[in-house]
């Protein structure tokens, strides 16, 4: 582990010691499972090149279907995690009442020198180099379908002019939870991302209000 300490990054995520480093690893580890990316190197201030090779391949295939660990991934390959890479950008927390919920977390880091990007992953529907206001845009016309957290944080990028001054900016950023809310609103269900206006939705309410259940049978 290189770059801020735990505890550093226990304030700053608002958790305890232990979850500030679940949470970070798991960045890290996500970034490679899914992009290719490896946030970490042989020294603290080292970062491992091209990842692209057939062994690196096979041990991203062994963490994806869990049959490695992140820790024994790094052991095995002598390498030390870079937190200092990372800086962290928003939460967003799935609303109260859906079925699944998640508490996400979104970091920001540069491409490191050497190492190259791709379609890792299993998740997506494609995979496109793209600019922040030019993923927005997309949005904005139809083009591109992203999740309400995705788009907000594509806007909020779309200030900073590069990968560094995205990083420079991220220790100013606030990390309260973005938590949707549901109201009764004249027979709607009005959905709101306090802070996000533009996601607001309205959806016919199914079961109307009545004196002893004042939200209609909505959650709130």
């Amino acid at each position: 582990w290189a770059g801020p300490t735990r505890a550093w990054w226990a304030g700053r995520l608002g958790v305890d010691e232990a979850g500030a480093q679940a949470i970070v690893c798991a960045a890290v580890r996500e970034t490679y499972e899914e992009a290719g990316v490896l946030l970490a190197g042989p020294t603290g201030d080292s970062v491992v090149g091209d990842t692209t090779g057939a062994d690196w391949e096979a041990d991203r295939a062994a963490l994806v279907d869990r049959e490695l660990s992140f820790a024994e991934f790094l052991d095995r390959r002598g390498l030390v995690l870079r937190s200092d890479l990372l800086g962290a950008w928003a939460r967003w927390i799935t609303p109260e009442f859906e079925s699944r919920r998640y508490d996400t977390w979104f970091f920001v880091a540069a491409l490191p020198t050497g190492q190259r990007t791709r379609n890792a992953s299993t998740e997506a529907d494609r995979t496109v180099w793209i600019t922040p206001a030019d993923a927005t845009a997309g949005y904005d016309k139809g083009e591109l379908l992203m999740m309400p957290p995705t788009v907000a944080t594509l806007r909020g990028l779309a200030g900073c002019a590069t990968a560094a001054e995205a990083l420079a900016s991220a220790p100013g950023r606030d990390m309260t939870p973005v938590l949707a809310r549901a109201r009764i609103v004249d027979g709607e269900i009005v959905l709101s991302w306090p802070g996000h206006e533009e996601f607001t939705k309205h959806v016919p309410s199914t079961a109307p209000a009545t004196p002893t259940d004042p939200t209609g049978g909505a959650p709130a």
